[in-house]
């Protein structure tokens, strides 16, 4: 028996990619053997989606994809074939997103996959799989850096927040949750003549142009956030910080811009900013559940469903590209049920 799936294959030398090749492929069900460790759980895959880091992976990007053959693919949600894990039975509906998969382990641009139980979560009560998949890692580190600001204590009547990368998975669903919790929103997008009716309609009060974050400015400048959700690194996330009021907390969750960080311990010092990092791939199954919960309440899914497009498998490489170029807004989903 075989299944289709997307296939990376590629040679590194220290690091480097020196020869890469995405591919559509048929495979043999042997070709999962010895995935998902000493307990694996076996799905049949429904939904998948593509997100920055499947952008990197498939156009053979450093950083991503660490082995090879791999399956790229950093989230999935299907349904359980087989498991020996007993936290999981036949029949039941899973999402995973990270956990090392598309990444060191085969991931779910595939109609079948074979994983590791330990950052699969049954799928909540009211959320289809579809939207799930729509949701996937982007909306999931969208609520993981929501819950971070709450955590710091950022409350709506403390003032606006602002999301950087907005009409990009996270800043989409990170507004539209924002908005719906009472928030006042600032967006900032490369894009706001194009998608400044979208974002609106999400949820944002206020639209910037990321050229004014471009370049790091003072250490400290104006206060003008209760808080903020990053995607960008490098002089957006400097600027972010230095325009945070007292006490305010910015949750980083991307380097779109750069890994740098050029800033000064000023904001943190002075004005007691927290920079709370997001890490998606290996948040706790507690934080996921509680995360994949409020998502299932909190999220709009009327929101959720027009920010999302849906694709074929074969259609993966074409929306990589676009995913690296900036030209796609909101979520997409790539449906794998033939």
């Amino acid at each position: 028996m075989t299944f289709r799936a997307a296939l990376i294959e590629q040679t590194l030398e220290r690091g480097r990619v020196q020869a890469h090749e995405a591919t559509l492929r048929d495979l043999s069900e042997d070709f999962l053997d010895g995935a998902g460790g000493d307990a694996p759980v076996d799905i049949a895959v429904h939904y998948s989606g593509i997100n920055y880091k499947d952008g990197l992976a498939l156009a053979g990007k450093p950083g991503v994809a660490r082995t090879s053959p791999l399956i790229p693919g950093i989230d999935l949600v299907g349904e359980v074939t087989a498991s020996a894990d007993p936290s999981f039975s036949s029949g039941d509906v899973v999402v995973l997103t990270g956990g090392g998969i598309g990444e060191a382990a085969h991931g779910g641009l595939a109609e079948r996959a074979r994983v590791s139980a330990k950052y699969l979560v049954k799928l909540p009560e009211g959320l289809s799989p579809r939207r799930a998949a729509a949701i996937g890692t982007a909306g999931f580190t969208a609520m993981l850096a929501v819950l971070a600001l709450e955590h710091g204590g950022v409350r709506p009547e403390a003032g606006a927040v602002v999301v950087s990368g907005a009409a990009g998975g996270v800043g989409s669903v990170a507004i539209a949750v924002l908005n719906q919790l009472g928030y006042q929103v600032t967006a900032v997008t490369g894009r706001a003549q194009e998608e400044g009716e979208y974002l609106r309609h999400l949820g944002a009060a206020e639209l910037l142009d990321r050229k004014d974050f471009a370049e790091a400015g003072p250490a400290l400048q104006k206060r003008r956030w209760a808080g903020g959700i990053d995607s960008a690194g490098s002089a957006t996330l400097a600027n972010i910080l230095s325009q945070t009021d007292d006490g305010g907390t910015v949750a980083s969750c991307g380097l779109a811009q750069g890994h740098d960080l050029p800033t000064t311990v000023m904001p943190f010092i002075l004005r007691g900013v927290t920079l709370a990092g997001i890490n998606s791939v290996t948040a706790t199954p507690a934080l996921r559940a509680q995360a994949w919960g409020r998502l299932a309440s909190d999220l709009p899914v009327e929101l959720l469903d027009e920010m999302t497009q849906e694709i074929a498998l074969d259609g993966v490489f074409d929306q990589a590209e676009q995913i690296l170029a900036g030209q796609v807004r909101g979520r997409t989903v790539v449906n794998l049920k033939r």
